[in-house]
């Protein structure tokens, strides 16, 4: 049985990291469908591949075979100009460690990547990501300025501002208290039902992960077979 209208597909792909004797083969032969508007937990061991399948499905590492193919587009060959650009446009990415920009206010944190993809009127859409995620009075803060959980919300409206096809979380709540961690998680399910976004969610927490339409398990760089399985139309 196939996906009827996939978003992520991934064909046999293997990936290396490292150099000479320190090369470290981490994805081994993944292949694995996810439809369109499909919400999929990933859990694993520390050390199992997650975070790296993630960052392959994000175009942030590419592998050395097999394909990657997003929102109908083959990544894995695109030149790097037009990948970020792809990336920009159709793949939000919500980071454990928040990666926001020190030096940029909350509101200039989520409007640089709709500029940098030309979106018009970047900071009219930043400014209503904010309110999305209730931080419309810390617009002008800056990083430093923001609780952790202030600070993965922004993270998340950076994220869901292009409103992306695809929303990539990779252990959104790993920095956070467990009541601020369920406030983003809630956050982040509400956003990706109204706007449609495929989810795919790295989480060490079963129950979070049982939140998802799917849950898949790896272990030492492969997918178990029994997370293959898509949902069908």
């Amino acid at each position: 049985m196939t996906v009827a209208d996939p978003a992520i597909e991934l064909a046999d792909v293997d990936l290396s990291l490292g150099e000479g004797a320190a090369r470290v083969h981490i994805l081994r032969g993944v292949g694995l469908t996810i439809g369109r508007g499909e919400a999929v937990g990933l859990l694993g061991a520390s050390g199992s591949g997650k975070s790296t399948l993630l960052m392959t499905m994000a175009g942030l590492e590419r592998p050395d075979r097999g394909s990657v193919t997003i929102d109908g587009e083959r990544i894995d060959t695109m030149g790097e100009d037009r990948l970020a650009r792809f990336r920009g446009r159709r793949i939000g990415f919500v980071f454990q460690s928040f990666h926001l920009i020190p030096t940029m206010t909350a509101l200039e944190n989520v409007a640089a990547p709709l500029e940098l993809a030309g979106a018009p009127d970047a900071f009219g859409r930043a400014a209503e990501g904010l309110a999305a995620v209730g931080l419309s009075e810390r617009a002008s803060h800056y990083p430093a300025q923001l609780s952790g959980g202030e600070q993965q919300r922004v993270a998340l409206a950076r994220a869901l501002s292009p409103r992306p096809a695809v929303l990539i979380a990779d252990e959104p709540t790993g920095n956070l208290d467990e009541a601020t961690g369920q406030a983003v998680i809630d956050l982040l399910f509400e956003a990706r039902r109204k706007g449609g976004a495929t989810l795919v969610l790295v989480t060490h927490d079963p129950a979070l992960a049982a939140r998802c339409d799917r849950t898949l398990h790896m272990r030492s760089g492969r997918l178990e077979p029994s997370a293959l399985a898509p949902v069908v139309a």
